[in-house]
């Protein structure tokens, strides 16, 4: 019984003739600029990064902690959009306890994401105002809890299992350097690499909660 990495070795093997794979994370180069996969995602070596802003930023203000205040709240978006423009669709997993099986990341979640700030403007245009961004902040948190009223769930996903948008950008801050910080009260950085003479040191309070300097780094 061949086993299951035998067998994508195998396959990958009777296929390097038909494509040419850079690495796991790389699609097959596809010059044909109206070519498409199954998902309607393109083919090509290109896609579509970034967001409205206008309408990110209008999320963010709504779903975000008050108390970050505004600068913080922009870092925090500019992070998940970065984070989101840097990430590599179905990109081999890292190698975990437990299982030996080749795993891999999602697909680009980014045009559903796109495609959902879309129409939370439709829907304000339908209430007949001028768009989501236009719209008080107390109208757009309305307006996003009916939108995710059939949300369940006890915790927040990991960005890339979210469902919507405001939840990708809210769970991508809370599993951040500067939510982990607020939380413990204390200047932490959890991820962050330092330098082993800060081991033994005691972590710096943090003094300013609504202008932290800590920032948040987006990660695939």
């Amino acid at each position: 019984m061949t086993t299951r990495r035998n067998f994508l070795k195998t396959a990958s093997a009777l296929t390097a003739g038909a494509a040419t794979v850079g690495t796991v994370a790389t699609a097959c180069a596809v010059k044909d600029p109206t070519a498409s996969n199954s998902t309607g995602q393109d083919n090509s070596d290109e896609r579509l990064r970034g967001f409205d802003r206008v309408l990110l930023d209008a999320v963010a203000t709504a779903v975000l902690p008050a108390s970050l205040g505004a600068p913080a709240i922009r870092t925090a978006t500019d992070a998940f959009v970065a984070w989101a423009d840097g990430y590599e669709p179905v990109a081999e997993e890292m190698h975990g306890y437990g299982y030996a099986d080749i795993r891999y990341l999602p697909a680009d979640p980014s045009p559903a994401w796109r495609a959902q700030l879309t129409a939370l403007d439709l829907l304000a245009h339908k209430h007949g105002t001028a768009g989501f961004s236009t719209l008080p902040l107390a109208k757009r948190q309305e307006l996003l809890d009916a939108v995710l009223r059939n949300q369940r769930g006890d915790r927040l996903p990991t960005p890339l299992s979210a469902s919507h948008i405001a939840i990708a950008l809210l769970a991508h801050w809370s599993s951040s350097p500067d939510a982990w910080d607020r939380a413990l009260g204390a200047r932490v950085a959890p991820g962050v690499c330092r330098t082993l003479g800060d081991a033994t040191r005691k972590p710096l309070p943090v003094t300013s909660i609504s202008n932290p300097t800590a920032t948040t780094e987006p990660r695939a």
